[in-house]
């Protein structure tokens, strides 16, 4: 379980990063947005390092769930992939970000982004849980 959490960690790192530079890239604002010291620390704090944590944290506990639910999910591959990813956003991803809409003056914008990468997150990790059966 560590190990295929660490490495969807890996590729989520990746994916985000590239996810939020498109979003980023459509969206200007968006970027400016993480800019804004007054909503988000700069990152030369060294406390930002921890930001790249995340995507390995979320990969063990998305692989400790899919040990979980897998044996529940009906469908071929694609299909569980897809209803692992949407259960996951159901539960976390949708509660959590209507939090962080309605509790920090961040944009309707910058919450979508946050939105679509935690269903893209738990879609990569149910892909790279399944290639590693």
């Amino acid at each position: 379980m560590l190990k295929r959490g660490l490495i969807a960690g890996v590729v989520n790192l990746i994916v985000g990063l590239l996810f939020q530079q498109f979003f980023g890239t459509i969206f200007p604002s968006v970027g400016a947005e993480y800019q804004n010291t007054a909503l988000f620390r700069p990152w030369n704090d060294p406390l930002m390092t921890l930001f790249f944590a995340y995507p390995f944290i979320l990969g063990i506990v998305l692989a400790y769930f899919w040990d979980m639910v897998y044996s529940s999910l009906k469908g071929n591959a694609q299909q569980k992939i897809f209803n692992f990813a949407k259960i996951y956003f159901l539960i976390a991803t949708i509660p959590g970000m209507f939090i962080s809409y309605t509790s920090f003056q961040v944009s309707a914008l910058l919450v979508l982004s946050w939105t679509l990468s935690g269903f893209i997150e738990a879609y990569v990790a149910g892909w790279v849980f399944t290639r590693m059966k």
